[in-house]
């Protein structure tokens, strides 16, 4: 039965991907302006089947979909949360001062994808008007539901525009995205050489030695993509991205089995960069792929991106993670002609290999009157400091500057 209903829209909240039709769900992501991968039925399904993100994990899924009639408006993965792991939108600070206070912060809600600080479409909306509705439905089911928050992460630029329109305080952060294409918007490269002539002489200088460091350590790379990626070559890229995690006094967050089921599921989305010894594998990274509609949902113009996803190695190599992570990346997306290389989370160190900064939103309702007028003062201060770190960042291009 609808949680919510209105003259126009009931919402429906269902505690498993099973009880949601995948064909609508995808549907419905297809018409998106930034329809990522990890929005699909298939690899949020896979979270949860495979014990990924689940209610013992700290992730109990509730699906949100908003209905006219039987017409499905809208959708999208809303999880109450025990914790803040997973989700790189720090929020340990509010967590604590609700507890000083003598308030619960856990169970809250979030509105994104487990473990995957990748931009992109979390309110699945037919139109404008559907994508506020389900907003203002599930910020009242949170509100009814006695919860601290509602948290919306990593949110496509219409969901934030959404989020302020109701209300909803705005956050921003930086990533490092690479782009396939000279300075100034010119023409895509030809190949990595000519990448790195784009680049300063020191930048140059620095990939060229972190190249050749690898390169004489004896290592090489093979390149799989979709299903050339057999299930001994998913079993090791496992045991690397397992051993990284254990390094770090952590398990990590993915079970074996939810690559398995992206092998079965979503193969075409995936590619594999193993780097071999003496024909022996030493370490791999794992990269997403998917095509973008560029502009308002122009299905006829599509960008193509990669996503950097996970790493390991079973042996240390100087230099291994940037070749591993950045250059054997790049050059396959020089060579595939991908448009767009997102390099995660963090990590200023990339704007050396050329990634550059780019803002990234998240949008949060706090019930606690006190604490959302706390929480707006400090988003402001900290919004400051955002465009500050920003325009420097800008200035410490890596590209040659023209004469």
């Amino acid at each position: 039965m609808p949680l919510h209903t209105t003259a126009r829209y009931a919402l429906r909240l269902n505690d498993s991907a099973a009880q949601v039709d995948a064909s609508a769900w995808d549907a419905l992501l297809a018409q998106q302006a930034q329809p990522t991968p990890f929005m699909r039925h298939a690899y949020l399904a896979a979270l949860e089947a495979s014990g990924s993100a689940t209610a013992r994990t700290g992730w109990a899924p509730r699906y949100a979909t908003l209905w006219q009639g039987k017409r499905l408006c809208a959708a999208g993965a809303l999880y109450l949360k025990a914790h803040s792991f997973g989700e790189y939108v720090f929020d340990w600070a509010w967590a604590e001062a609700h507890e000083r206070h003598g308030l619960p912060y856990y169970p809250k809600a979030v509105v994104a994808v487990p473990f995957t600080p990748v931009p992109g479409s979390r309110l699945l909306a037919c139109d404008g008007a559907s994508r506020a509705a389900l907003l203002r439905a599930l910020v009242a089911w949170a509100r009814e539901a006695g919860l601290s928050s509602l948290h919306l992460l990593f949110a496509a630029e219409e969901d934030l525009a959404a989020a302020r329109a109701a209300g909803l305080l705005l956050r921003h952060q930086v990533q490092f995205h690479w782009h396939n294409r000279r300075p100034g918007g010119g023409a895509p490269f030809h190949d990595f050489d000519d990448f790195l002539a784009s680049l300063s002489q020191d930048k140059r200088k620095k990939i060229r030695q972190e190249r050749r460091r690898v390169h004489e350590a004896g290592v090489g790379f093979r390149v799989l993509h979709g299903r050339e990626i057999t299930s001994t070559d998913w079993d090791f890229f496992y045991r690397c991205y397992e051993r990284t995690y254990l390094e770090h006094g952590n398990p990590p967050y993915l079970t074996r089995d939810f690559f398995a089921l992206m092998q079965s599921h979503m193969p075409e989305a995936w590619v594999l960069f193993v780097a071999e010894r003496n024909g022996r594998g030493i370490a791999s990274s794992l990269v997403a792929t998917s095509a973008l509609p560029v502009g308002q949902n122009d299905g006829n113009s599509l960008e193509t991106v990669a996503y950097g996803r996970y790493w390991g190695a079973l042996e240390r190599v100087d230099c291994l993670h940037f070749e591993a992570c950045y250059y054997q990346p790049i050059a396959w997306c020089i060579a595939q002609g991908i448009q767009r290389f997102e390099g995660g989370a963090q990590g200023e160190h990339k704007m050396a290999r050329a990634l550059m900064p780019v803002p990234a939103g998240s949008a949060h309702w706090l019930a606690h009157p006190a604490f959302a007028r706390a929480v707006d003062d400090f988003l402001a201060r900290e919004d400051l400091q955002v465009s500050r770190y920003l325009q420097e960042l800008e200035r410490r291009s890596p590209f040659r500057q023209p004469p």
